[in-house]
């Protein structure tokens, strides 16, 4: 079973995606800040992370970068609630960009993609 680490400082996100990706049939664990993601990062050993761009405290796009140097083979998508974040070069480094919604079918079809199911 492949593993997504999400990471969202809102609870509603967190377990609305939890719930729909362990749906899908995937493994979920949560964090719900950066330094809680890059410590899961060693012990859960995900397989794609689903990552905010602003939590409480690193930057999202701070915790991409630190992603990309333990593992840059780990496919990371960005997730925000701000579309302006796609013009800041910094976010080119993930493998995919979302504007969050509620309607989670862009980022099931994201992450199949990502993962070589889709």
């Amino acid at each position: 079973m492949k593993k997504i680490l999400v990471v969202d400082d809102e609870e509603s996100i967190r377990e609305l995606y939890r719930a729909d990706l362990s749906d899908e049939g995937y493994e979920v664990g949560l964090a719900v800040d950066g330094r809680q993601a890059l410590a899961l990062l060693e012990s859960f050993l995900p397989n794609l992370v689903t990552l905010d761009i602003k939590l409480p405290d690193i930057d999202g796009i701070e915790v991409l970068r630190r992603i990309r140097e333990k593992n840059a083979t780990i496919p990371v998508v960005l997730l925000t609630a701000f579309g302006e974040f796609r013009q800041d070069f910094n976010t080119w480094a993930s493998d995919a960009y979302i504007v969050k919604s509620h309607d989670t079918t862009e980022l099931k079809d994201t992450v199949r993609r990502l993962l070589g199911e889709g």
